[in-house]
């Protein structure tokens, strides 16, 4: 075949912008034209420079060869040719079709009628309708094809296009060279915005946002893109144009929307730029701001368009350029790239908002090195302090490029060098870009970044919020500006986060403010602060503060000889680690404390009845060997209470009981604590941990106005009994008991029906009746004394109950009421060793943890698998009856030595440099890890059909584009030779060499067999047709490599079509002794394979 073109060298680092091959694609019959018109309109387009492709090929056959399909879809524009026998050609009209799909993904298309009528294409008339019929004529199994034919016709008919008639009065070159005109003004408004020397890490991205518009939806979409300065918004977004602006009728991409709007004339240039961009008027002109929104209202919003407005800092920004979604036509999409997310309040309810991720490690480490050594990979003698780049750089895209360049080239010195100066002066260039959001801030809002830079990254959100609101600084507002803003971040327990460079700016802002320590707002460096305070002296002398009578944070680690004589009257915040910290008797406590948090603390002079507190909110003590008493706080406004390690406390305060605003309670590990207030009225609780306080013998009574109280946590203390008014806590969602409990709290009038007194189980029984805990959510008795649990287990009692953990108790059964527990989605038996029986579980069952329950009757066993099965849809209906045959012959004992002749199914795999470039996203349906089925066992059902099988930590396969529910299981093998093995093991998942993600954790003792079945779902944006994952079982540090190795891994997927051509990636060997006892039952026969065949080949698909 020949084919003509007009090639130019092109390449593309990504796949984030749309690389088309050829600028423009004829269709023609080739009869007709080849060697006239369409042979002259070859000639023009290639003398002007567009790159054309031009099937040379005297047509012959029905069917269109592949090479021309794909040529259509690489072209920015198709040119069809309509001449007098066009339609007789099938090859002309599935090329026709295929011009046609493209259009569809955004390929543009120019008609041209030549010496033929748009009308009787349109209509299907004249000779066009004599060919469509004798296509039907010999077409009579496939009508469905002309009749595409015929469509595709009448919409080609109705494009605007080029029509040349015989006897016009127009020479052909002057017709060709309106079309080459139009041709031109149509690439012009295709050109490809440059995304990124190296785009690492955007594809993802790019694929998230575009889920978001859902080009496939009618309505009219907004799109913020948000994120911290140099976190590649602009990048992404102009990745974003490139991919989808072929699919707007107009489309326009302003950059700099901050910095221009900020000079003279900027808004009203910005406005000519989007309508000139879009509406293809080179000379339209704004006189004012508000006439160029009018213009933008009234000649946009017939028109299906994209926009996007990068760098906005400034609703008003917003307004002028973009007014509202009903400005613009069905279809059209509007995207907003900014720093601080109020911005995008202006949209109202109307978009959506996608916050930028910084790049992980992989990704970081190849950004730098191409960067800095033009490889993906770092020189080896380079990787340690390429590494340490990207600690520093933490994901940042912009600190990464800028480094990487800067070091390009620079030896290794010169390498050690640098960084140490970027770890106390950050880069400018990067500085820069990080501190137009810092500009930005109202002095308020810049206190508190600076505040938080130099002391608070790392601490809860409350107890920042109660320090600075006593600074006047109202807090609130500002910490929720830093977040709009993306200076700051808050986790999911509420701490505090800022990026490392952030810090670096806000401390570096510090440091310029004067360079004498004194004239400078913040000390934090140790160093700076002891020079500052001892001058000469090795130690601080006792009234070091005399002279800092403003100091509101004070957070040291130094020694002082003598008591502390004088504390600042302002000091907010007082924090004392390490060294011991005395107050003399002169020493007036500072009355706007906020927050205490001591280490080595004697408090005997701090605390006094004279004074009271009324602003102290928090107060946390550590391991203040000296206490043996906490006294009377005199803090009425306490809301949190920490008591940590104090060894020799014996007693606390009665007061503490009344605190009425106490939210947060802790008592953990006070070994010698004996004495609590007698009575706990505390209104506001809501979170008491009262741990390893071995000492303790009695818990207080409980007020009944404490109903706030969501979490009560007894853990290893030495109570024998609980007080009956814990019944008073109807609000608790979360119950963990002590493990030496002898007596439960039983009221007064259930006395009476009690059988067995001595026991824990009836008291229990008594305990959890009507009206029970109805908030109850968790509840955990484990290592109690247990042995049942009929009594107590009351569906009523506990509406809402979630989790039951009973790990380590010596309970024998577990009674059939449990599948009224409607809303129990995981249950914790590990280690109950007398264990035998367990029904079957509420269909809410998600997690059940059985390990070590090695007396389990084969029969719960059974049942456990039957029911997991039933919640993964994988079990058959031949496997639903009761008896199961086939089944109970699979399960055996645990650490069975039956010989089993060894069977090995082995797992797909496939080259790296096979993978192809996508984005993809791992998404459990549950809150956290995946659910998972834990207990003993040496075999898988036979009904079980995983369809990958490996030995070993880790299995790799590959899965078409519809891959989601995954089901894994890991057998965990027993052997003498590893005798008691207890470790901590986690399953990551990695898609497409991506990073790996961990989706479970479990802990396995392997003294017997184990089996772990873990399920979920798995959802991949822009899925490939085949899609690269790998497994891999880990254990902790300690894990031994020889056991790790023995492993067996089943999955269960929806897999690619097997692929002769994908080659093999060899296995490391394992220990085939190991396997005497082991057996994978989801083969056919004919399928076993040796021990060493499966060491020599690998890996090896089978589906």
């Amino acid at each position: 075949m020949a084919i003509v073109t007009n090639e130019r060298a092109s390449s593309s680092f990504s796949s984030s912008t749309h690389q088309w091959s050829y600028d423009v694609f004829l269709s023609f019959r080739g009869e007709d034209t080849r060697y006239g018109f369409t042979g002259h309109l070859y000639k023009a387009l290639c003398d002007k420079g567009f790159n054309t492709f031009m099937d040379n090929h005297l047509q012959r056959g029905e069917e269109i060869s592949v090479e021309l399909l794909k040529a259509i879809e690489l072209s920015m524009i198709s040119i069809i040719v309509f001449s007098e026998n066009y339609a007789s050609s099938t090859w002309c009209m599935n090329e026709l079709v295929k011009i046609f799909e493209c259009k569809n993904n955004g390929q543009l298309v120019l008609p041209i009628f030549y010496k033929v009528n748009p009308s009787e294409i349109r209509k299907i008339k004249g000779k066009f309708g004599i060919d469509l019929a004798e296509h039907e004529e010999k077409l009579k199994d496939d009508v469905e094809k002309v009749q595409r034919w015929r469509a595709t016709l009448t919409k080609a008919a109705n494009l605007s296009g080029f029509l040349y008639r015989d006897g016009c009065n127009e020479f052909e070159f002057e017709f060709i060279q309106r079309v080459i005109k139009e041709i031109s003004s149509m690439k012009s408004n295709r050109v490809h915005l440059f995304v990124a020397k190296y785009p690492i890490g955007i594809d993802f991205q790019v694929e998230a946002i575009k889920l978001l518009l859902d080009m496939d939806s009618d309505d009219v979409r907004m799109i913020g893109i948000h994120g911290l300065g140099g976190i590649g918004k602009t990048t992404i977004s102009r990745a974003v144009y490139n991919r989808i602006a072929d699919l707007f009728e107009g489309s326009c991409f302003l950059e700099n929307v901050r910095e221009m709007s900020n000079i003279n004339g900027g808004i009203i240039q910005l406005q000519e730029t989007l309508l000139s961009k879009i509406l293809q008027d080179r000379y339209l002109k704004v006189n004012s701001v508000s006439e160029g929104t009018s213009l933008i209202k009234e000649r946009l919003h017939c028109k299906k368009v994209l926009l996007i407005l990068d760098d906005v800092d400034k609703s008003k920004e917003i307004e002028n350029l973009l007014g509202e979604c009903n400005w613009f036509s069905s279809g059209s999409r509007v995207i907003i790239t900014t720093r601080d997310k109020q911005v995008l309040a202006t949209l109202g309810r109307d978009h959506q908002i996608y916050r930028v991720k910084e790049l992980n490690q992989r990704q970081a480490l190849e950004l730098f090195s191409l960067h800095a050594f033009q490889t993906s990979k770092p020189k080896e003698d380079y990787s340690n302090l390429a590494k340490q780049i990207i600690c520093y750089a933490n994901g940042l895209p912009l600190a990464l490029k800028i480094m990487g360049s800067d070091l390009c080239g620079k030896s290794i010195l010169e390498w050690k060098s640098a960084i140490e100066k970027y770890k106390n002066i950050p880069h400018e260039d990067i500085e820069k870009i990080l501190r137009i959001s810092y500009d930005g801030l109202g002095k308020n809002e810049k206190d508190i970044f600076l505040d938080i830079a130099c002391f608070f990254k790392g601490f809860h959100k409350d107890d920042v919020v109660n320090i600075l609101d006593s600074c006047n600084l109202y807090p609130i507002y500002g910490i929720g500006k830093l977040i709009d803003k993306c200076l700051i971040t808050v986790d999911s327990i509420g701490i505090l986060l800022m990026h490392d460079l952030l810090q670096k700016l806000g401390r570096e802002i510090v440091q310029q403010e004067s360079e004498e320590l004194e004239n400078r707002s913040r000390i934090w460096c140790y160093n700076d602060a002891h020079e500052l305070l001892t001058g000469n002296m090795v130690s601080l002398k006792s009234k070091v503060f005399k002279r800092m009578k403003n100091l509101k944070f004070l957070i040291g680690d130094v020694h002082i000889d003598k008591e502390l004589d004088y504390l600042p009257h302002k000091l907010r915040f007082l924090e004392w680690n390490v060294s011991p910290l005395s107050l003399s008797s002169k020493c007036l406590p500072p009355q706007q404390l906020v927050a205490l948090k001591m280490s080595s603390f004697i408090v005997e002079n701090v605390f006094k009845q004279e004074f009271q507190y009324k602003n102290l909110k928090s107060i946390s003590l550590s391991k203040c060997d000296s206490i043996t008493k906490v006294p009377d706080l005199c803090a009425p406004n306490l809301e949190t209470l920490e008591i940590l390690g104090c060894i020799n406390l014996i007693e606390v305060h009665e007061s503490i009981g009344f605190l009425d605003k106490l939210k947060l309670w802790k008592i953990l590990v006070c070994r010698k604590l004996e004495i609590l207030p007698s009575k706990l009225m505390l209104k506001s609780l809501e979170y008491f941990y009262l741990s390893w306080c071995m000492s303790l013998k009695k818990f207080p009574d409980i007020h009944p106005e404490m109903k706030r109280l969501k979490e009560l946590v007894l853990f290893f203390n030495d109570f024998r009994e609980l007080p009956s008014s814990l019944g008073y806590l109807s609000g608790l969602r979360t119950l963990s008991f002590c493990h030496y409990l002898k007596e439960f709290p039983i009221s007064n009038n259930k006395l009476q029906l009690l059988e067995e007194k001595d026991t824990l189980t009836s008291k229990l029984g008594m305990a959890f009746t009507r009206p029970g805990f109805l908030s109850l959510t968790s509840l955990d008795l484990s290592h109690g004394n247990i042995t049942e649990l009929d009594f107590w287990m009351q569906p009523d009692c506990f509406p809402v109950l979630r989790s039951i953990n009973l790990a380590g108790t010596s309970i024998v059964s577990i009674p059939e009421c449990i599948i009224k527990f409607t809303t129990l989605a995981n249950l914790d038996i590990k280690n109950c060793e007398r264990l035998r029986d367990i029904p079957r579980l509420p269909q809410s069952i998600e997690t059940v943890n059985a390990e070590n329950c090695n007396y389990l009757d084969p029969q719960s066993s059974i049942n456990l698998w039957k029911q997991f099965g039933e919640i993964l849809g994988i079990l058959p209906e031949a496997a639903t009856s009761n008896s199961l045959p086939e089944f109970e012959s699979e399960i055996g004992s645990s650490g069975s030595e039956s010989e089993i002749e060894s069977d090995i199914v082995l797992d797909d795999s496939k080259s790296e440099s096979q993978i192809q470039s996508s984005g993809f996203e791992f998404k459990s349906q549950f809150d956290f890890y995946l659910p998972y089925l834990l207990l003993p066992g040496n075999e898988i059902p036979k009904w079980c059909k995983f369809n990958h099988q490996s030995v070993g930590n880790s299995v790799s396969f590959w899965v078409g584009p519809k891959f989601s529910n995954l089901d894994v299981c890991v057998a965990f093998p027993y052997h003498s030779w590893f005798a008691y093995f207890s470790d901590d093991f986690s399953i990551g998942i990695s898609i497409n060499n991506c990073e790996k993600q961990i989706i479970c954790r479990a802990h396995v003792t392997s003294d017997t067999d184990h089996l772990w079945l873990i399920y979920g779902q798995l959802n991949i944006s822009n899925p490939c047709e085949q899609n690269h994952i790998e497994l891999e079982v880990t254990g902790s540090k300690n894990s031994r490599s020889d056991y790790i190795n023995c492993l067996r891994f089943h999955v269960e997927c929806i897999c690619c079509p097997p692929r002769p051509d994908i080659p093999l990636i060899p296995m490391a060997p394992v220990l085939p002794h190991v396997w005497d006892q082991w057996a994978f039952n989801n083969v056919d026969e004919d399928s076993r394979l040796s021990m060493e065949t499966t060491a020599l080949m690998g890996l090896k698909a089978v589906i």
